[in-house]
């Protein structure tokens, strides 16, 4: 099978759009002491730029899913898939502990160690690798069962402290475990809920067999039934978020209370707003005008390259903001996870200058990302395969 344009495209869509979350995270005024989706403090701007950015990581795990099986099915080899999956897998995870966190918290002692997407990948690339052969709609069923039912596990009657659920609940729920020295392991992405995504998405893999027009029906239909399902599962409001909706102050955060779904972990409702929107971006990708194809596949066909730099090109630029903020070197504070931000001043920028940053941020890396992507094509060095 040849490579998919409309993966990489919708993939680099969720790129560009994950720099703009970054960015915010890191240099909005209000983002240290500010959670973004809590309704009593935001604003809707504030808000709604933080729920566009929700599409990114589910998309991105299902489509490393598929990805996983197009290449399969271009290699058709089980065991050396396996081979690289697993070995890539760990590769991620390591990544993630090293050169992902040091590129988010420019804190050279380590102070806290994030699992957060990048090891929720490298997890599922290593449990898939095992699971391979498996027929693959056994393994999407697996995934709908997880992403369907994953919010009955704080329903389990666990007794309190038990062993087992002192265990278990990392792989199902956010956790913060205390280590030596300050330090502190914090699970953001439990892995289960993330390969329930990543089983599913390897499943939908096979659809790209279909021809065009039958896979374009089919992403649509896919699509519309999921925001449908979302719509009605959401307004019976029992079921599916542990964050029910509620009337709020006026209409307009009554609606975000209703899409103001749960991403830690993923619940159902989450899942089915973002992957109903990716099915229908996948469905209309290839009607896209091709200069807005060919720059957003730069993005998607170096996916790890660009996460990787633009954490660093996003942390150098917030240490330049401090700078000219007024900050000096011994007032930034690394080791609190506010990436250098001092906790008691306040600092960064307006919404609108978050927007310019991140347009900026995603012009500066097209370049390197083009060299890269070009780069990957024309090498078959063993190394390249992992990035």
């Amino acid at each position: 099978m040849k490579r998919e344009n409309s993966v990489d495209i919708v993939r680099g869509i969720v790129m560009i759009i994950m720099a703009l979350d970054h960015v915010r995270d890191l240099m909005h005024v209000d983002s240290i002491t500010l959670n973004p989706t809590d309704l009593t403090t935001t604003s809707s701007a504030v808000f709604f730029t933080r729920l566009i950015t929700h599409l990114c990581a589910p998309i991105f795990v299902f489509l490393a899913g598929t990805s996983v099986y197009l290449s399969l099915q271009r290699k058709n080899n089980i065991a050396e898939t396996r081979s690289h999956l697993i070995k890539r897998g760990f590769w991620l995870i390591f990544l993630e502990f090293t050169v992902v966190n040091f590129g988010l918290f420019f804190d050279i002692g380590f102070h806290t160690l994030l699992f957060e997407v990048i090891a929720a990948i490298g997890f599922g690339f290593i449990l898939l690798g095992l699971l391979l052969k498996i027929k693959p709609k056994h393994l999407g069923l697996i995934g709908l069962l997880i992403i369907f039912l994953h919010n009955l596990t704080p329903l389990i009657p666990f007794s309190e402290g038990s062993v087992l659920k002192n265990i278990l609940t990392p792989f199902f729920n956010p956790t913060a475990i205390p280590l030596f020295a300050g330090k502190v392991f914090v699970m953001g992405y439990p892995p289960i809920p993330w390969f329930g995504i990543m089983l599913v998405g390897f499943s939908f893999g096979r659809y790209f067999q279909l021809l065009k027009e039958e896979r374009k029906s089919l992403f649509t239909k896919l699509g519309i039934s999921s925001l449908l399902l979302f719509s009605v599962v959401r307004f019976i409001n029992i079921y599916g978020d542990p964050a029910l909706w509620s009337t709020q102050k006026d209409s307009l955060f009554t609606f975000m209370s209703f899409m103001n779904a749960t991403k830690y972990p993923p619940s159902l409702l989450f899942c089915l707003l973002t992957l109903g929107i990716m099915f229908l971006l996948l469905s209309f990708a290839d009607q896209f005008h091709t200069k807005i194809q060919n720059a957003v596949m730069v993005y998607g066909r170096a996916p790890l390259f660009y996460f990787i730099v633009h954490f660093y090109v996003i942390h150098i630029l917030t240490l330049i903001m401090l700078f000219l903020q007024g900050f000096n070197w011994e007032q930034l504070e690394f080791a609190s996870g506010t990436f250098g931000r001092p906790k008691a001043l306040e600092s960064g920028l307006p919404l609108w200058a978050v927007y310019i940053i991140w347009i900026s941020v995603v012009t500066i890396l097209y370049k390197p990302c083009q060299w890269f992507g070009s780069y990957k094509m024309q090498n078959q060095n063993w190394w390249i395969r992992y990035l």
